[in-house]
């Protein structure tokens, strides 16, 4: 006797085939059959000719301690999603050296959160266990981060590491492969990735091809540094021999607009030499960050204490003032392209910041008389550098020229939402997809969306037998109407679920019935099944 049967739906199968009538069948965890069904269940349940789909992979997020906080995932199935992948943008929880514990939380804090609790961790593969050993409803897979290794190594200095630090840096990196991580992330936006060259990255990424490894990447400039960015982390990868994922692909600030066909086209190139090249994207024309994003790298040497430290200084002050006020050759100075009104506060710390939230630094310096630059550090002091934001500078042409490349998979790009006006996108990615991409827009057609969001990302990240409606695979499975599948979630009032998806089960347990969460948690953590000889 199978556990359920869903009747009477339209499977899209993962596969980008067309979608075709029948029933599933669960039965332990798994697949046990598809097409037309007699056996009897447990349970059946008749869809109503709505879309039985894969659950939906989110390929790039930062749930590392939401996962842990908040093990219920509601956020993520209310979307439909049964697999979270994290460990993104070089920024993670561990390694953990308690020395720097400081550096690494306030560093990780604005995009990944904070806890009440010590970590219990110090390697990836101890955090690994901790989330495998706790009781979750979505599955975890998650990469190695280079900031996190470079800050258990040496902290937030702004030069080249030693050949000891590289080799230390390699060792935690195996530790984390050994694990089951899927690979090797890197964030060049962020200090101290900023500040690590092109060859010590390769250096370092040379322990990936042992364990079929994946190198994804921020990359160092999203602006007018876009293409040369590009490049950069392709030269990598083709150095170490190695598989490349280029997150979040866009082109920031209106002069640039247009420039991510030539990105693609570097992509393409890249892949016609026989490279193993993708990228995601996220189907919103804003991004979100943290405010300190905003400054010169060098202003982030040493860490957060540091940098508000530089803000004290009338100097350095002065400097960094003069700095934003013009473009830069060495980095990407966003602001003096979008503007100061596209940056939003989305999230402070203390109360009295409150009802800023939502609104843009533009407007703040006005409220209180400053030009937006001392605003912008007055408000970093005044919240101990704790500031995430959200950034309007792309262009909805861009975004939809991603959305539709054939190599482009799509995720949330969700940060931690505990506080303030979070990005809407943690609650409405997927929802969206099929309700302006597909429904509205028709850039994507259902089956081509339903593939960018489970087998293409299974296949990317190494996710094991899931992400296809296929006899003994996963039992991961979300049920939608097509119709009526809608994203709620906006910039002014984000933490609104969607509507339209019914059903969702993680491991062949029914977890999410007709919106309302059944409390089962049956998520596990994904190790990569690495092919590697020691």
């Amino acid at each position: 006797m199978l556990d359920y049967i869903l009747k009477n739906g339209k499977i899209v199968d993962g596969t980008g085939n067309p979608w075709f009538r029948g029933d599933v069948g669960v039965k332990d965890g798994i697949i046990a059959a598809i097409g037309h069904i007699d056996q009897e269940a447990h349970q059946v349940i008749d869809v109503g000719h709505q879309i039985i789909s894969p659950g939906f992979i989110d390929g790039h997020c930062h749930s590392d301690l939401m996962i842990l906080d908040h093990p219920g995932s509601d956020i993520k199935l209310q979307q439909g999603v049964t697999t979270e992948v994290v460990g993104n943008c070089g920024l993670a929880p561990a390694p953990y050296v308690r020395s720097r514990a400081s550096l690494l939380k306030t560093y990780v804090q604005p995009v990944i959160g904070s806890t009440s609790w010590e970590w219990p961790w110090e390697t990836v593969g101890q955090y690994m266990d901790h989330v495998a050993n706790s009781l979750i409803s979505e599955h975890i897979a998650t990469y190695v981060a280079h900031g996190a290794l470079r800050i258990a190594v040496m902290g937030f200095e702004n030069r080249p590491a030693t050949p000891a630090e590289i080799n230390r840096m390699k060792e935690l990196l195996e530790e984390g492969m050994r694990a089951g991580a899927i690979g090797l992330s890197i964030g060049l936006l962020y200090a101290p990735g900023s500040y690590t060259s092109r060859e010590e990255l390769a250096e370092l990424c040379s322990v990936l091809p042992k364990y079929n490894g994946l190198l994804s990447t921020h990359i160092r400039g999203e602006g007018n540094n876009l293409l040369p960015s590009v490049a950069e982390v392709i030269w990598i990868a083709e150095r170490a021999g190695i598989s490349l994922h280029i997150s979040h692909l866009k082109a920031a600030g209106k002069i640039n607009w247009g420039k991510v066909l030539d990105a693609l086209e570097l992509v393409e190139d890249a892949r016609a030499r026989g490279m193993d090249v993708t990228v995601d994207v996220y189907p919103y024309n804003a991004g979100s960050t943290t405010l300190t994003t905003v400054l010169p790298p060098w202003v982030l040497e040493g860490g957060i204490e540091s940098t508000l430290e530089a803000f004290r200084n009338p100097s350095l002050r002065a400097r960094i003032k003069e700095e934003l006020s013009h473009e830069q050759t060495e980095w990407d100075n966003l602001v003096c392209s979008t503007g100061w009104n596209s940056v939003i506060v989305s999230s402070v710390q203390t109360e009295s910041n409150k009802p800023l939230e939502g609104k843009p630094i533009s407007e703040i310096a006005e409220l209180r008389g400053q030009h937006p630059v001392d605003c912008m550090m007055d408000l970093l002091l005044e919240e101990n550098g704790q500031i995430a934001i959200v950034y309007f500078h792309m262009s909805d042409d861009d975004v939809k020229q991603v959305i539709g490349y054939e190599k482009s998979l799509i995720a949330s790009d969700s940060l931690n939402c505990e506080i303030g006006k979070p990005h809407p996108r943690t609650y409405g990615t997927f929802p969206r997809v099929f309700a302006k991409y597909v429904r509205d827009d028709k850039t994507l057609s259902l089956e081509q969306a339903v593939r960018k969001l489970t087998s293409f990302p299974v296949q990317r990240f190494k996710l094991g037998k899931r992400g296809l409606l296929v006899p003994g695979y996963a039992a991961d499975l979300t049920v939608f109407d097509m119709d009526n599948i809608q994203d709620k979630a906006t910039f002014a009032d984000p933490r609104q679920f969607p509507t339209g998806i019914s059903h969702v089960f993680v491991g062949g347990k029914l977890t999410l019935q007709r919106g309302v969460h059944t409390q089962q948690r049956e998520g596990s953590l994904i190790r990569a099944q690495h092919c590697c000889s020691h």
